[in-house]
């Protein structure tokens, strides 16, 4: 068995070593050097140059669970693409919009202004029962978010292509979009980025957002129409973000979100690739397909996810 392999980053030599140590039969080869067979892809945001020179292999695995980046790509008719299935981004997901919520909730970024200008003031707490969390794209990310948030107290509503049921969440789908989001004092966006969903968060959309609401945006950043929600904010109908995705990344010294009092930044790390767990279902994939057993994670090229 011949594996390909290739990553944008710098952890090659990482991620090449726990593939030798889950899967000892094969062969991995990384691009641009190319075995005379290759059965399996293993990539990360791969160059054009790769899937043009691919020959047929039995299945391309993305390193991720979003596939837009690989999407946009010409790969060749009939070879499954798979992503990942959580592999221990559910867990990182959730805790990172749980702070971001209770963040907002509990108004840490007023107290952390009071804190510079030496002012000793109590803000009377908000009643929870009536500060709904809506969380955008109801996948496997967007279910551990939601769970997470109704284990501790908040009213969640949810989101999705396709009606789906979650223990103590309002469900939403398709047409609904915008009966879901009057009912968001926090808006978590979890979508995947398609050709349907780009720019989706643009002046119209989130004006749809009761006035006041806040907005996390965890997915892609293209889902997201910067200027759109900076003059939202700056007008009063938005109160404020917290931005983990961007257009482009390493987001630019000059953009405005890093220097906007109501906007805070990270630099996508809401939920990190782990090479263990990810290199750990890979090789289950592989070894099934091996055995010619169904696999998870197989990508729809129809709805891009």
């Amino acid at each position: 068995m011949n594996i390909l392999f290739y990553s944008a980053g710098e952890d090659t030599e990482l991620w090449t070593a726990a593939l030798r140590e889950a899967l000892p039969e094969a062969g991995i080869t990384v691009w641009p050097s190319v075995a005379a067979a290759i059965d399996y892809a293993v990539v990360w945001k791969p160059p054009a140059k790769l899937v043009a020179g691919l020959t047929p292999v039995r299945a391309v695995f993305n390193l991720g669970a979003g596939v837009d980046t690989v999407m946009e790509l010409a790969w060749p008719a009939g070879i499954p693409l798979v992503r990942l299935v959580d592999a221990g981004m559910a867990e990182q997901m959730a805790e990172y919009v749980a702070y971001a919520v209770l963040r907002r909730y509990r108004e840490f970024a007023d107290y952390e202004e009071a804190q510079r200008e030496r002012r000793w003031h109590q803000r009377a707490r908000l009643d929870k029962s009536l500060f709904s969390v809506g969380i955008l794209g109801i996948g496997v990310l967007g279910s551990a978010v939601a769970e997470t948030l109704v284990s501790l107290g908040f009213p969640v509503t949810g989101w999705s292509r396709s009606r789906k049921e979650i223990a103590g969440v309002r469900m939403f789908a398709r047409a609904e979009l915008d009966a879901f989001l009057a009912t968001c004092r926090i808006l978590v966006c979890l979508l995947p980025l398609t050709n349907e969903t780009r720019g989706l968060l643009d002046r119209r959309v989130l004006s749809r957002l009761p006035r006041g609401a806040y907005v996390v945006n965890v997915a892609r950043g293209a889902l997201l129409v910067d200027a759109d929600l900076i003059a939202l904010i700056d007008a009063g109908h938005i109160s404020g973000a917290m931005l983990d995705v961007f257009h482009d990344e390493p987001l630019a010294p000059a953009h405005a979100f890093w220097h906007h009092p109501r906007i805070s930044v990270t630099p996508h790390v809401s939920a990190l690739t782990q090479i263990s767990a990810s290199v750990a279902q890979v090789a289950a994939n592989i070894r099934r397909l091996e055995a010619g057993l169904p696999v998870s994670g197989v990508v729809d090229r129809v709805h891009g996810y």
